[in-house]
Formats: structure tokens, C-alpha cells, sequence
């Protein structure tokens, strides 16, 4: 028996709700990054928004402004990367890979 359009479109609706849950509760995780040996940390939330940003004592002591801007945007970069993953593999546990635009894209 072939699915009714509308069985298809009550299926793609649920999978539209499930997904916005999901992003929901994604952007309320974070993940954290480090650059310089753990010289700087940058958390990251699920909406790839920089939540947090630590620098040890010793980079600012060292009178380096160049090390520590470059370690501070590798830490927030290594943290958008690790957040996009996490997302990425949320939304996967849902659309079993399909890529949906708009969707973690």
C-alpha cells in the first residue's frame, strides 16, 4: 500500500517539530576549547556564540599581544568547530545524515 501525501506530510511535520526541539536543546550545551596548552579557553554554546573566554595570568604577563590574540582566536575557532560537530551530530540522530537547509547547515 503506497503512504497517503498526507501520512508523508503529517511525517515531515513531526520531523520539523523534533528538530526544532533539538536545537533548542543544543544551544543550551556547550562545548570547550583550548589553544596554547590550555593557555587560553573559549566556550562555546549549540548557537555558536562565544559564552566564555578565559586567559591564564602568564599570557597577559608575557607582554605578547600578537601570541595572545592568536591563541585567543584558535581557541574560539577549535570551540566553533567542536560546537558545529555537536550539532551537526545531534540533528544526524534525527535525519539519520539527510543535510536539511536551514537545519545545522
Amino acid at each position: 500500500m503506497k503512504p497517503q501525501w498526507k501520512d508523508i506530510l503529517k511525517q515531515a511535520q513531526a520531523m520539523q517539530t523534533r528538530l526544532t526541539e533539538i536545537q533548542e536543546e543544543v544551544a543550551k550545551k556547550t562545548v570547550e576549547a583550548t589553544a596554547g596548552g590550555g593557555m587560553v579557553r573559549a566556550v562555546v554554546n549549540g548557537r555558536l556564540e562565544v559564552v566564555e573566554l578565559h586567559v591564564e595570568q602568564d599570557v597577559f604577563e608575557s607582554g605578547d599581544r600578537e601570541m595572545l590574540q592568536d591563541l585567543v582566536v584558535a581557541a574560539v575557532n577549535q570551540g566553533i568547530r567542536k560546537a558545529q560537530e555537536m550539532v551537526a551530530a545531534e540533528m544526524a540522530k534525527v535525519t539519520g545524515g539527510l543535510k536539511i537547509p536551514g537545519f545545522a547547515d
